[in-house]
């Protein structure tokens, strides 16, 4: 009988003669995710196609081997290990990742890596005076903060964390399934190779508690509704010796009872009589500031407005300076009068032209000249 030939190792990698080191790599982790046997549990296929594709990166991953068996196929690898050897991937844990926790047997130990604490965020209310002038605010936040009993360490002070018996220490634990050597994190001590037999009693082993922290914030002339404020490492602790995380404090300003904002400027309603609109007058108007002294001149119209300039709100986009101050007026009529109000207004209404504007066109004539 004549020996099963052995496959085309490029066949077997689903490339042509030309992959490059990337290619190869990236379609030896296509099959190999594919066929490991921990996914594909009790089925000896999967099991020798991982062989085969195993066998076939071995190769092809070698520069050496490679050109060999380009020039001369299987026949120029003999005597050169070829098989599936787990000792032979100890260093390509970069291929697959984190899969498996070290597919192989390779690549580094269990413990759990340093990581960023979780930010925060704080909402923060604020008077309408306050955002335009900015201040200095005290805020209490509510965040862990590392224990005082056992200096974050999580065991009761006079004893100290232990090595655990099930990893002795290593924060891994190996595994042997088939023919394969897989290490994976240890479940007793979650990979950080120590155990607290001692827990303290005031964190119950956690290394940290809820606190209230104080804080001071400084809140500049200008931020408005929904500004985001950054303060770096204020946010919850990091674990494993990493850095903490940051607090956001998210701005909401309370309405004025007066004025209106609108990026930079205010605006404001100023209700005058229709004396002081027909015969003009001198009135005060609030600002941020002091009030200010308007002069409403003679025949102002319903809806008219006036420009204050830098009377606004500071500009927190930079370029410095103010916004302006726009008043809208607004000419209320009485809704009760005296016998003499109503007497003096009659007489004022028969000494009136009927459209009140001699000098232009009624109201009438301006329709009728726009549908004719």
């Amino acid at each position: 009988m004549h020996p099963v030939s052995k496959r085309d190792y490029y066949e077997i990698l689903n490339l042509g003669r030309e992959a490059g080191d990337q290619e190869i790599k990236s379609s030896y982790r296509k099959l190999a995710l594919k066929y490991h046997p921990d996914r594909n549990p009790d089925d000896p296929d999967a099991e020798e196609k991982f062989k085969e594709a195993s066998e076939a990166y071995s190769v092809l991953s070698d520069p050496q081997k490679r050109a060999a068996y380009d020039r001369y196929g299987h026949a120029g690898l003999q005597g050169a290990p070829t098989g599936y050897n787990p000792e032979a991937f100890a260093d390509f844990s970069d291929i697959f990742g984190d899969f498996f926790g070290g597919l192989f047997g390779g690549g580094g130990r269990g413990r759990q890596r340093a990581y960023k604490g979780e930010d925060i965020r704080y909402d923060l209310e604020i008077a309408f005076e306050e955002a335009a002038f900015g201040l200095n605010a005290e805020i209490q936040v509510p965040r862990m903060e590392s224990c005082d009993r056992c200096a974050g360490s999580g065991a009761e002070p006079g004893s100290g964390p232990s090595m655990c018996p099930t990893c002795q220490g290593r924060g891994e634990v190996l595994y042997q399934q088939s023919f394969l050597s897989i290490r994976r994190t240890c479940g007793t001590c979650n990979g950080s190779g120590r155990i607290i037999r001692h827990p303290c009693s005031q964190c119950r082993g956690q290394g940290s508690r809820q606190a209230q922290r104080r804080l001071k914030v400084n809140i500049p002339a200008g931020v408005d509704e929904g500004t985001r404020m950054r303060l770096a490492n204020e946010g919850q602790p990091g674990g494993n010796g990493g850095p903490p995380g940051d607090l956001y404090v998210f701005l909401k300003v309370k309405p004025h009872p007066f004025f209106e904002r609108q990026e930079a400027d205010l605006h404001c309603t100023i209700p005058i009589t229709i004396t002081q609109a027909a015969l003009g007058a001198e009135i005060e108007i609030p600002t941020l500031d002091q009030p200010h002294k308007v002069k409403i001149p003679e025949g102002t119209q319903h809806g008219a407005q006036f420009r204050f300039r830098h009377k606004g709100v500071p500009n927190i986009n930079g370029g410095g300076g103010r916004g302006d101050l726009i008043a809208h007026i607004e000419i209320r009529v009485p809704t009760r009068l005296t016998r003499e109000q109503r007497r003096l207004l009659e007489q004022l209404r028969e000494s009136l032209p009927v459209d009140n504007a001699p000098t232009e066109k009624g109201l009438f004539e301006k329709v009728k000249d726009y549908f004719m």
